[in-house]
């Protein structure tokens, strides 16, 4: 094991640390978190919609009568929110790529976001608003910022305004025409698309793209994956879920979205996995499932001192799925002996509740409950049953199955060294 720490240490950290610190990655991450809060009020909405309550849908429809078209009043509410939020995701997900990846060139963020937003609908982002114009969104954020950029640096497009003139009007005429020219460019090449055949470059690109990628992403391997790589990567002291998030994001709003709309039609669930399956049924205490070490700690490392005293502290905000306590404090970087089961709980979690929703006994995640919901209640919010609990309460018990013998194990240790410190 020291060998193996010691290879990963002088080939695979280097690399790792250069991809968490790009400032692409980093600027997707980042955009994704700010809608974080509409993903979960849009999601909620929907769902408080299409209850799968027997008998709900009835008393409702015969408490608020009145319909306006083909819907009930008392829904207008729930799609009116799901209007303001995830039927314009790719909105805004567009802008914030830009500014937050402009901010961290120096350049003015706003305007680089407004640029981005322009080009968006130049290439055809009006039919691809929401989670479908997610994609394209993400590139045009990331393009249209770079191009923005590099023509802002040039003296002979920078337009600069005499001293005295409003901060406000000084930058908007110093990239006026970058802009113009970056949303020309994103305009003529969208031109040409729609030259060679492609009507809707937004909606052929969800069709080509997105969505196969979506179905892959799905499946149960990629469910192993990803729940291996998050530990993987914070046992060498790399923030995995901040790693992996933007590949997470890309997959999640859409898989939500489709989860949703499936949900609502009455339709069977086409996504497994997506954000809230992974933090409602794999993450709980934090990456690594470390709610089952703590309950572990607690059985069978009553007598490890170091581990107890770090448990107690650590217990309050892994009830909220927060565990910096753990990893830092135990700790779990760079621990030898608790990498198996750090690594090994969260696979084995990850496959009880991809296979309990893909038989059928548990419904597949609809809403998204933040992600800091205590453990069995985010699977009950998720996944709107009681079903939900119980593999959350399932994943718990397997968890604190799977550390208790690395904790025997570290607890004999920590004995037999006391022991020789007194001996001698």
């Amino acid at each position: 094991m020291k060998s193996f720490i010691a290879f990963m240490e002088k080939h695979f950290l280097p690399v790792a640390s250069k991809v968490g610190n790009q400032r692409h990655l980093i600027a997707i991450r980042d955009a994704f978190a700010y809608t974080m809060p509409l993903m979960i009020v849009g999601a909620f909405a929907v769902l408080i919609n299409n209850l799968p309550i027997p008998g709900f849908q009835e008393f409702m429809n015969g408490v608020f009568s009145q319909k306006m078209g083909d819907s009930y009043v008392w829904t207008l509410l729930g799609g009116n929110i799901w209007n303001g939020s995830f039927a314009i995701l790719s909105i805004f997900i567009s802008f914030l790529v830009a500014h937050n990846l402009a901010k961290s060139y120096g350049v003015d963020g706003i305007s680089a976001g407004i640029v981005s937003l322009g080009s968006f609908f130049a290439v055809g982002g009006a039919q691809g608003m929401d989670s479908a114009g997610l994609f394209v969104a993400l590139l045009v954020g990331l393009l249209s910022t770079e191009l923005f950029r590099r023509l802002s640096d040039v003296d002979k497009f920078t337009i600069k305004m005499p001293d005295g003139v409003p901060p406000a009007v000084a930058k908007s005429f110093a990239a006026l025409l970058p802009a113009i020219i970056t949303i020309t460019v994103f305009a003529f090449i969208t031109m040409l698309l729609n030259a060679m055949g492609i009507e809707n470059v937004v909606t052929a690109f969800y069709k080509a793209v997105q969505e196969p990628f979506m179905g892959m992403a799905n499946s149960y391997p990629t469910a192993l994956l990803i729940s291996f790589i998050t530990p993987f990567l914070w046992f060498f002291g790399l923030h995995g879920a901040n790693m992996i998030e933007p590949f997470m994001q890309t997959i999640n709003a859409p898989a939500i979205q489709a989860n949703v709309a499936a949900l609502k039609a009455g339709k069977e669930i086409p996504y497994i996995v997506n954000k809230p399956f992974m933090d409602s049924f794999v993450n709980i205490g934090g990456t690594g499932v470390t709610i089952g070490l703590i309950i572990a700690i607690f059985i069978v490392g009553r007598r490890n001192k170091p581990y107890m005293s770090v448990a107690s502290l650590a217990s309050a905000p892994g009830l909220f799925n927060i565990n910096e306590p753990l990893a830092f404090g135990l700790p779990l970087v760079l621990n030898p002996i608790l990498f198996v089961p750090y690594i090994l709980a969260p696979m084995v979690c990850v496959s009880i509740a991809y296979f309990a929703t893909a038989s059928g006994f548990m419904p597949a995640a609809t809403s998204m409950p933040p992600w800091v919901t205590p453990p069995i209640i985010g699977g009950i919010i998720a996944t709107a049953s009681w079903q939900g609990g119980v593999i959350a309460a399932l994943n718990i018990a397997v968890a604190a199955l799977i550390y208790a013998p690395f904790v025997y194990m570290s607890t004999a240790m920590e004995i037999n060294k006391a022991n020789k410190l007194l001996d001698d």
